[in-house]
């Protein structure tokens, strides 16, 4: 019987340290503090490991390529453990959510790491004098000295980001973008989700236009957490020589509403002078707006500074003691961690930390460090480009 099922008949259960989540950022840490010893820990996640990745849409791939470089000393953009490659497995350089599910799952059989699926974290309660956490699940209490949190993003979209978005349909809410009926699209936001559900529709022959608040594809910025991937931008010059595809930018959306001729979406451009203008659809718009990240079920547990989490050098709530945070919401001043290839690099800060307040021999850690997948010095984290 595989660990992760066997983990599920347990309730009520007192360990040492409970990952919350099974996504990337969960299973990555989860290796991380196997290869650090400790053993009284597990990761709960409400649906199955690498959930979120199974339900992308079916088109839908990674923008970072992965490579099975490891065995010059650079692993896999896309890997969460050392020794171990997405594109190796898949003999694929952008692979699909499924097949990124299916390598988390992998990880997780071969390190055997004590998943529990099926189950639905509804609160953390910390207790007196900074002892640890009461989770109260769907399966009974679980109680921790350490919480690392790591729910992710994309099961959290973001639905109501102006007046008649519900008219919409969130991209997360596609399964297959051949699924989808009709000829014309408006696509709402033009980062990647966006770019990546106008690109997909005018592949299969639709016409598209994209409205975004800023110029997403016009930007220079060399973080790629603000300016489209090469991937993104190589498909985009592709389907726009179609002449299918249209690009508005610097435009704010200020609803969507439902008439005769379809659906109405009225925007705002400009700054000093307002100028509204309206496009209509025959087909209801496809929101792309991002997500308001599973942070949001636990605010109250964080201080919080331009809406993000405010967290300390060990990636740990400045509120709440011993709550660690992993995965695409870490975010450090202008730094920030959305790519797996970031957020991995904080893995083994978290440990560290842990490891330090339990009296456990670091030492195991270090092959983290020799692999640059130990990033505790931030100033190094620029994003300057000379050529």
């Amino acid at each position: 019987m595989p660990l992760y099922e066997y983990f599920c008949s347990s309730n009520n259960q007192t360990v040492e340290a409970v990952i919350v989540g099974a996504g990337a950022a969960g299973v990555g840490c989860g290796v991380v503090l196997k290869d650090l010893g400790l053993q009284n820990f597990i990761l709960l996640e409400r649906h199955e490991v690498g959930g979120s990745f199974n339900r992308w849409p079916a088109q839908m791939r990674f923008i970072t390529p992965s490579f099975p470089s490891h065995g010059f000393g650079l692993l896999d953009l896309n890997a969460v453990a050392l020794n171990t490659s997405p594109a190796l497995s898949f003999r694929q350089e952008h692979i699909t959510g499924k097949e990124y599910a299916l390598y988390l799952q992998t990880v997780v059989e071969h390190f055997q790491l004590p998943v529990k699926t099926g189950i639905e974290v509804h609160d953390i309660e910390p207790l007196p004098r900074e002892k640890g956490f009461i989770l109260k699940t769907s399966q009974g209490d679980v109680q921790s000295r350490f919480v690392i949190w790591a729910a992710g993003e994309f099961q959290y979209p973001r639905f109501d980001p102006f007046p008649g978005a519900d008219l919409c349909i969130h991209n997360t809410q596609v399964r297959s973008w051949d699924e989808i009926q009709g000829e014309e699209f408006i696509v709402i936001g033009g980062y990647e989700s966006g770019m990546d559900a106008a690109t997909n529709l005018v592949a299969l022959g639709k016409r598209v236009g994209v409205i975004d608040r800023a110029k997403s594809w016009a930007s220079n910025d060399p973080d790629p957490s603000i300016s489209l991937s090469p991937y993104t931008l190589q498909r985009l010059e592709f389907v726009y020589a179609t002449g299918r595809l249209e690009l508005v930018g610097n435009t704010d959306i200020v609803g969507v509403k439902r008439d005769n001729n379809g659906y109405a979406v009225v925007g705002a451009q400009g700054n000093e002078s307002i100028q509204y203008r309206q496009w209509m659809s025959p087909t209801p718009p496809i929101l792309c707006t991002g997500f308001k990240g599973s942070l949001s079920t636990i605010a109250h547990l964080f201080h919080w500074s331009d809406g993000h989490a405010v967290l300390n050098e060990w990636d740990e709530s400045t509120r709440t003691p011993g709550l660690f945070v992993v995965g695409p919401s870490v975010r450090h001043g202008d730094v920030i961690f959305c790519f797996i290839y970031k957020f991995r690099q904080r893995f083994a800060v978290v440990a560290d930390a842990i490891a330090q307040r339990l009296g456990l021999d670091s030492s195991p850690l270090q092959v983290y460090r020799e692999q640059g997948l130990f990033l505790d010095d931030l100033s190094c984290c620029g994003n300057d480009c000379v050529c």
